[in-house]
């Protein structure tokens, strides 16, 4: 476990505004989890991964002095971000389609995949004027577990959701579970990240237990830190939009739900995600001081920006030979290492 020993500055420092949603293109999806499963070639489930091309099966130092290129609209991110793979399963023969995902409605036209990030400091609306302080060169975390199994436990998790879109634009009801119907716009999956810090780790042996979640529901403000996490980080969420339409026709008729996420669980209790901070420099702390708002963080006020062509062109190569992409790829549903 490394450790990272800082002088913490929690004074007032003035009114910091600034809150980022952007998107990301798909990096690679493959079976690889250098958090979890360091080293482990393949992991025990497939992920979609966005962000920095350092992306591999092991991971280390820091990453942001690492990275050549981004999926991301922030040319200075080369943080990796990733959940698990959506799937549909044929209800007569059991085989399995990779589910294509969508680019959220308020990002640019021309995003490969990808899903959209935020890095909010109170609510989607309202910033407050709490000193924020940036993640860590080395800092990384996970949200959720694959290992959750009951509706109560999922309940628990106010971050991890899913929303049976009518379009891109829907937003709620946020679901604990799958929809249990079919969805006219597709499903979108949600996952947020708690944002206090214990100060001294950037990391755990369970990904989680060096920070701590005081928000009771997503986009809402969240209780003061605790002392044993007092410094307050930014709250890292990621939107997925799952383009579950044209496997309408085969909606099972008995109205079971028909999706299965990458690890075996047809409930989406365990939804989890992961996150390995690689912003270059002081480049996001520079953020969150500011007061620029979205969009009107790009361009060099005060991060720098790329095109879309840019984000789409960033890849790495396959490192684990398995075509997911066929009309009846099975699923090798193998035991999960996370913890949670």
């Amino acid at each position: 476990m490394k450790l990272f020993s800082p002088v913490l500055t929690l004074a007032f420092a003035g009114t910091s505004q600034a809150a980022l949603r952007f998107g990301c293109s798909s990096l690679t999806i493959q079976r690889l989890d250098p958090l979890v499963e360091p080293g482990r070639t393949p992991s025990s489930h497939v992920h979609q991964i966005v962000g920095g091309n350092v992306f591999n099966a092991s991971m280390s130092g820091n990453i942001g002095e690492q990275g050549t290129c981004t999926t991301c609209t922030f040319s200075e991110d080369f943080s990796n971000y990733w959940t698990a793979v959506m799937f549909f399963k044929h209800p007569t023969n059991g085989t399995y389609k990779r589910v294509p995902i969508m680019q959220n409605t308020a990002l640019p036209n021309g995003i490969n995949g990808g899903m959209t990030v935020y890095y909010t400091q109170l609510d989607f609306f309202n910033n407050g004027r709490d000193k924020i302080t940036s993640f860590k060169p080395g800092f990384r975390m996970t949200v959720g577990s694959p290992t959750t199994n009951t509706l109560a436990e999922a309940k628990g998790h106010p971050g991890l959701r899913f929303v049976c879109l009518d379009n891109k634009g829907t937003r709620f009801p946020e679901l604990p579970e799958f929809p249990t119907k079919s969805c006219r716009g597709g499903i979108m999956t949600v996952h947020h990240f708690p944002s206090c810090w214990d100060g001294k780790n950037l990391d755990s042996p369970d990904h989680q237990s060096h920070m701590f979640n005081t928000a009771k529901e997503a986009f809402a403000p969240a209780g003061p830190c605790p002392a044993s996490h007092p410094v307050k980080m930014p709250q890292v969420a990621y939107e997925t939009l799952w383009d579950t339409t044209q496997f309408d026709s085969m909606w099972p008729r008995d109205g079971s739900n028909p999706f299965v996420l990458s690890f075996g669980d047809n409930k989406g209790y365990g939804t989890h995600a992961d996150y390995l901070f690689g912003w270059k420099g002081d480049s996001l702390q520079k953020a969150m001081d500011s007061s620029c708002m979205f969009q009107g963080c790009e361009g060099g006020r005060p991060l720098k920006s790329q095109s879309v062509a840019d984000m789409n062109r960033c890849s790495v190569k396959n490192m684990v030979k398995e075509n997911l992409d066929g009309l009846h790829q099975e699923v090798t549903e193998l035991k999960d290492a996370h913890s949670g």
